[in-house]
């Protein structure tokens, strides 16, 4: 198994999850909400021991610098891992909301753009680690869906903003989690001989956008300069991309009409209804003024 961008491999792990959240959807579709919540939280429940079962397959296994790396939540689809099976339970429509936008996003990006599995030295020996990343990111993108589709949680296009601000708060939450490892010496943080080299991993952005990243060199066009560059002291000018504060503009430029478009295959009804009453209102007040001008 070798997988490349559109080639058989490629396609097969495409058409299996979208088969597979076809076929969850229809086998319980007609089941329980109690049956429903606890498959979907089944799902999650496993994908959070997974997280640290890779720990006993290659790549993780035969390479410890590695496994101390990446057992921790330092990227965002891990992140979300840890994070949806507590999130799952909450009666917050907020959280709920950016379980959905967030676990669509970063689902659908991943199975899309498999990085992962295709920068694998040796894909025939991570085959078990290939599957683990796939069963991640599906699962990722279908419980959240699912939770929606099953009615468990309804959107609203009012709520969209928790999109952006929820992925920022993430954002924040694993530069935590990689300077406790920096600082408990499981990784080094940063090149010593080089300040402007961006970070030892950085596989969520946090610290500027990869040199070969198309994705990051996209969401970079809409960062402003400042945040592009040294303020003060020796490298004052130079590009380096401030952690963190860069990717604020992107995600709310880009990721809220996402959340916006999505959310409207679930409430467009409500969006055209408020707009109908809006433009009323302000057909009304138009109205009168007119009248009391006369």
């Amino acid at each position: 198994m070798y997988i490349d961008m559109f080639n058989f491999w490629y396609f097969f792990w495409l058409i299996l999850a979208a088969g597979m959240t076809a076929g969850l959807y229809f086998l319980l579709k007609n089941r329980s909400v109690k049956t429903q919540k606890a498959v979907l939280f089944a799902l999650l429940a496993v994908g959070f021991l997974l997280h640290f079962l890779k720990s006993y397959i290659p790549p993780y296994s035969v390479d410890e610098a590695r496994l101390l790396r990446d057992s921790w939540f330092v990227n965002i689809c891990a992140a979300n891992i840890a994070l949806f099976p507590f999130m799952f339970f909450s009666k917050n429509e907020k959280i709920k909301d950016y379980m959905f936008y967030i676990g669509v996003l970063s689902g659908l990006i991943a199975l899309f753009y498999p990085q992962e599995p295709m920068a694998k030295v040796d894909q025939l020996a991570e085959q078990l680690d290939i599957v683990r990343f796939y069963y991640h990111h599906w699962m990722l993108l279908t419980v959240p869906l699912l939770m929606v589709l099953f009615k468990h949680h309804k959107l609203s296009y009012k709520r969209v903003y928790t999109a952006p601000v929820g992925l920022l708060g993430l954002m924040l939450f694993i530069m935590l989690n990689q300077l406790f490892q920096a600082e408990l010496g499981f990784i080094p943080l940063r090149n010593t001989n080089d300040f402007l080299a961006i970070g030892y991993k950085n596989s969520s952005y946090i610290w500027g956008p990869g040199v070969n990243d198309p994705i990051g060199k996209f969401f970079a066009l809409f960062t402003p300069e400042f945040f592009r560059t040294v303020p003060v002291g020796q490298y004052a000018g130079q590009e380096k991309y401030w952690p963190w504060f860069w990717i604020i503009v992107p995600a709310f430029v880009l990721v809220t009409p996402f959340a916006f478009a999505v959310c409207m295959v679930f409430d467009h009804k409500a969006f055209w209804q408020d707009a109908k009453n809006f433009k009323n209102t302000l057909t009304e007040r138009f109205l009168s003024k007119r009248k009391k001008s006369h």
